[in-house]
């Protein structure tokens, strides 16, 4: 058996898109910066470090993240990961860290008045954004393969 699982906090850097695949499944997608502090160890001064997480989620966590989300929301991302490498329009290769989202909840007071919680139960809703599979299940290549981008 394996594991690859993650859990972010972090700020949204842009609205998330939704599109809909060629057989109609809602896809949102969106990037979640995570700020960490660390204190340099030869000036005593704090830097600040920021990693960026690209994030989909699925089916009608999809449609609620698109509708309740916005560029600076605060939201906790819970998930499976895989990273990619790719290269940029000026040869640079790159990697990123793409995200799979099995829950997604707003973590802004409008985002609990409001309702939203990522999922039909809230945070510990156990069907899964990809597609109704629990979210112990493996991950599923044809997520990636169905984005409409």
């Amino acid at each position: 058996m394996a594991l690859c699982k993650i859990q972010i906090i972090g700020n949204l850097g842009r609205d998330p898109e939704l599109r809909y695949t060629p057989n109609g499944r809602p896809v949102a997608t969106f990037s979640v910066a995570v700020n960490q502090a660390t204190k340099n160890q030869q000036s005593g001064e704090w830097v600040e470090a920021t990693d960026w997480f690209r994030v989909s989620v699925w089916g009608d966590r999809a449609e609620r993240a698109a509708e309740n989300l916005r560029k600076g929301s605060r939201v906790f991302v819970d998930g499976r990961f895989r990273t990619r490498e790719y290269e940029t329009s000026d040869g640079r290769k790159g990697m990123s860290l793409d995200v799979s989202a099995d829950n997604v909840m707003g973590l802004d007071k409008r985002d609990q008045e409001g309702g939203f919680a990522g999922g039909p139960s809230g945070p510990g809703a156990a069907s899964g954004a990809s597609g109704g599979a629990p979210s112990g299940a493996a991950f599923d290549d044809t997520e990636i393969d169905e984005l409409p981008f």
